[in-house]
């Protein structure tokens, strides 16, 4: 692994060096964002890809804490393959003009590369041609280009979120896993969570296994195993005022269409 290591990072400088600068001649960004290091600080969420917004469950968290180094966050499952949940992992970056590299390794065997070139950045937004690379075992398992739009995120609910809450679903579509009653979950600080049900008139926590969560600014990511079965659900996180949290998902259709999922809870402990 740390040859391994030590050929991506070479990997990142060549690129810098090499087919990133042809990339930016040929593409002449209008705003070559040249304060790159400068804008990039702070925490970052997706929000688009190749000009269509992303649903909740494919989005990411950067939170850059200074130019050479970073945290992800993540929870992927869009391959049974392939399951990731990062919550705030370390990653190495490279800053160059209007080039970005991140590097982090999930766990002893899955390094990520993610390359950005920026084409725009202000203190809203960041516009980027992406490229992601994942290595396994040393073999490339998966490997992307695209456009992406990433939003600047001022607000996070890590904290806010602990306690115990009582909700439901706010519109027709909901969640998949919502079968329109009121539920209830108690979030814990060391990112574990209890699901109860209601037995007569009693709340009592459901037989439900791992059970694990994180909150990275306003994205909030679930897992739970439920007859040998993992489950997962995302929500981002609208607001939390008064003891009260809303929450919306935007979720797609097996035919690519997409809706805006809402839940609305109050917090009882």
């Amino acid at each position: 692994m740390n040859r391994l290591m030590q050929w991506v990072m070479a990997a990142i400088l060549i690129c810098g060096a090499t087919v990133f600068t042809s990339c930016t001649k040929q593409d002449n960004p209008v705003n070559p964002a040249d304060n790159l290091a400068e804008m990039i600080l702070g925490k970052w969420i997706t929000a688009d890809e190749n000009g269509q917004p992303l649903p909740t469950n494919e989005k990411k968290v950067y939170t850059f804490v200074s130019t050479t180094k970073a945290y992800v966050s993540a929870s992927l499952n869009q391959r049974e393959d392939v399951g990731v949940w990062l919550n705030n992992v370390e990653a190495d970056v490279v800053i160059k003009g209007n080039e970005m590299s991140l590097i982090y390794t999930a766990d002893e065997s899955a390094t990520t590369l993610e390359e950005f070139i920026v084409t725009d950045i202000d203190n809203t937004e960041l516009i980027a041609k992406h490229k992601l690379t994942v290595i396994i075992d040393g073999n490339v398992v998966d490997k992307t280009e695209n456009v992406v739009r990433l939003t600047k995120v001022n607000r996070d609910y890590s904290e806010a979120i602990l306690g115990t809450w009582e909700g439901h679903v706010t519109n027709s579509e909901g969640s998949e896993f919502d079968d329109g009653e009121t539920h209830r979950w108690e979030y814990k600080a060391d990112g574990t969570y209890v699901y109860y049900v209601k037995d007569g008139d009693d709340w009592v926590p459901s037989a439900n296994d791992l059970n694990e969560y994180f909150v990275d600014g306003i994205l909030l990511a679930t897992r739970w195993i439920d007859n040998d079965v993992e489950n997962r659900e995302w929500w981002e996180i609208v607001s939390i005022k008064n003891d009260v949290m809303k929450w919306k998902g935007l979720r797609a259709n097996e035919d690519g269409t997409t809706y805006t999922a809402t839940f609305e809870m109050k917090k009882v402990e």
